[in-house]
């Protein structure tokens, strides 16, 4: 067993293509035969192990076993890479992630020697000189073994000096075994504790090839490097000092951090009101910390940039309004508001449902991997802020839905569901894909799939419209312009909505004529709410716009109202030659009365 104290050892084994598998497996035993004669465990010796060819793999870190068995088991499981030769990217693991205190590596402070082990039979394929050197400046020790075609100048400018101890260079994978032998008594040396009189008054610890002394607690290491002394009153810790103990001539006293005063029991610390000055400028409140103040907002408000005056919140965007359509901020509230044409219900939130007409809506969203889960749950809540503003019926407006990344998946057809709520919960159910992002193939799927009357679109004869809309937060990794222009060809409405990293081309690409109302884009997954308002708006045009709704002179319905409008049309037009008749028949009647009146004076005369 290595009984020089503690280490922290960390094997960098490489596994190119160049090391075949019989190779390899004397590695393997080259590493179990070193952990043999070491004595591990949490507070003794730590081992880590890395492989490495193009890239570098994890096989376990220094906080992960604690046992020799579980070590071994760990090693015989390792299945190279077989790869390139990428030395210099492992020494840069090692420094920047293996021989961290995440990993397991111990403190500086506490002394405990960091080793490196490079294992190799090859030449490096990228730069090792300056990233060694940055490893050896950062207290890593470096043993660089090469094996058979290792290049001698490359293990020289990884390891440490003296380069006499720490290169080695075996002629072959056969004769690794033996050597491991000859680097264990490197590795190990001797127990300077053990083999000589170290002189320390409390303890001992071995390092390799020397030793230092430490000191029990409550005891300081004396200038002799040996010896120990009592630390001061301070140390033993029953000063009662809230922040500083300072000794003074075998006594102590009490010290405030800056910001703070001693209070009258000369322990404890009072924090100075900077607030009490009465110089502040704080609009609002003012709140005292060590060493000044700041200033503090009264409930929906903001500080503003400096640091003093407050300005009324934008509640839209720091709170879950439920608004349907828009939210608009006020002083310290908010209220929500409908489109033009819808009114807003009694729950003050929700807007009264798209009339434009029945319509057959296939949603088509982006459930690649860029969009990470929780923005895909932000997208599914998008998707159902749309169901609201429908009339969802069998007769009335039907949905469908579709999923895609590198494969497509249809999640519900349209003739799947029948109500909003039946809807809103399947697409909450919706469980998200990952991989890539082939918007073309997904297009293809709704052209050929989702929009069949097997699917449950209504035919064509019926005219109804037929409604496309594709969210998208990146570019497409397939081609999107052919079944683009296939699905605005066969009558689909186009709209595309845009996240993030979307393209603008490939959305404007999708987008039905005029573009601008067919095209969405957002920053941001968080900051969506304009895009469904936009869609609103187009969807429904005659209520986002106040027009009158244009239905065909040839559906039965309007037949019907041009008859009722033409009859009463002709009934008010007789009930006015009546009248003229009437009219016409009394003034001749009073014509003849006159007349007859005339004659009859006249005969009197």
């Amino acid at each position: 067993r290595c009984r020089t104290g503690p280490l922290d050892i960390v094997f960098v084994i490489d596994s190119s293509r160049s090391v075949r598998p019989f190779e390899f497996e004397t590695m393997r035993r080259f590493m179990i035969d070193i952990i043999g004669n070491l004595d591990v465990g949490p507070n003794a010796t730590r081992v880590g192990v890395i492989q490495y060819s193009s890239q570098v793999q994890n096989i376990f870190s220094l906080k992960t076993f604690f046992t020799r068995a579980d070590m071994e088991r760990a090693i015989n499981g390792i299945i190279p890479l077989a790869q390139g030769t990428m030395t210099g990217l492992a020494i840069q693991y090692v420094m920047n992630v293996a021989f961290t205190a995440q990993e397991g590596a111990r403190p500086p402070h506490k002394k405990i020697p960091r080793v490196a082990i490079i294992v190799t039979d090859g030449r490096p394929q990228d730069r090792v000189t300056e990233v060694a050197t940055q490893a050896r400046n950062a207290g890593i020790e470096i043993y660089a073994v090469g094996i058979q075609r290792a290049d001698m100048n490359s293990l020289r400018a990884m390891a440490s000096p003296p380069l006499e101890e720490h290169v080695f260079l075996v002629e072959s994978f056969e004769l690794i075994q033996q050597f491991g032998k000859q680097f264990q008594d490197k590795l190990c040396g001797v127990d300077m504790c053990v083999e000589q009189e170290h002189g320390c008054q409390h303890s001992c610890v071995s390092t390799p090839g020397s030793f230092y002394c430490e000191c029990n607690p409550g005891y300081r290491l004396n200038v002799d490097g040996k010896t120990c002394s009592p630390i001061d009153a301070c140390a033993d810790g029953r000063h009662g000092c809230q922040h500083h103990c300072v000794s003074v001539q075998g006594s102590y006293s009490c010290r405030c951090r800056p910001g703070y005063y001693l209070g009258q029991n000369k322990r404890s610390c009072i924090i100075i009101d900077y607030c009490s000055f009465g110089n502040h400028s704080c609009q609002h409140e003012c709140v005292s910390i060590p060493n000044g103040h700041y200033c503090r907002c009264r409930s929906g408000y903001t500080l503003q940039p400096d640091g003093r005056s407050c300005r009324a919140t934008d509640l839209c965007n720091g709170v879950d309004h439920g608004c349907e359509f828009k939210c608009v901020s006020t002083e310290g509230s908010y209220h929500c508001m409908c489109p033009e044409g819808q009114q807003l219900q009694a729950d003050g939130k929700t807007c009264s449902k798209c009339g434009a007409g029945h319509v057959d809506l296939v949603m088509v969203i982006d459930g690649s991997k860029s969009v990470r889960p929780q923005n895909f749950e932000l997208v599914k809540q998008f998707v159902n802020r749309i169901v609201d503003l429908l009339d969802v019926s069998p007769h009335g407006t039907r949905v469908g839905l579709v999923q895609y990344s590198s494969r497509v998946r249809t999640e519900f057809p349209l003739n799947k569901y029948h109500s909003a709520d039946e809807i809103k919960k399947a697409v909450m159910d919706v469980e998200y894909m990952e991989k890539g992002t082939m918007t073309g193939l997904a297009l293809k799927h709704m052209v050929e799939h989702s929009f069949s009357e097997l699917e449950g679109a209504r035919p064509l004869s019926h005219n109804i419209p037929r409604i496309g809309l594709v969210f998208t937060d990146g570019r497409s990794q397939d081609d999107i312009s052919e079944w683009a222009r296939r699905a605005k060809e066969s009558g689909i409405v186009m709209f595309a909505v845009g996240v993030g990293k979307a393209v603008e081309e490939e959305l404007r690409a999708i987008a039905s004529e005029p573009v601008e109302q067919h095209f969405s884009y957002s920053a941001d997954f968080t900051t969506m709410t304009h895009l469904v308002e936009n869609f609103s708006l187009n969807i429904c045009p005659e209520e986002g716009k106040g027009e009158t709704e244009i239905r065909s002179p040839c559906e039965c319905e309007a037949l019907v109202q041009f008859q009722t409008n033409t009859v009463a049309i002709l009934q008010s037009l007789t009930e006015k030659n009546i009248l003229y008749v009437s009219l016409a028949c009394s003034l001749a009647e009073m014509t003849a009365r006159l007349e007859d009146l005339e004659k009859q004076i006249a005969n009197k005369k």
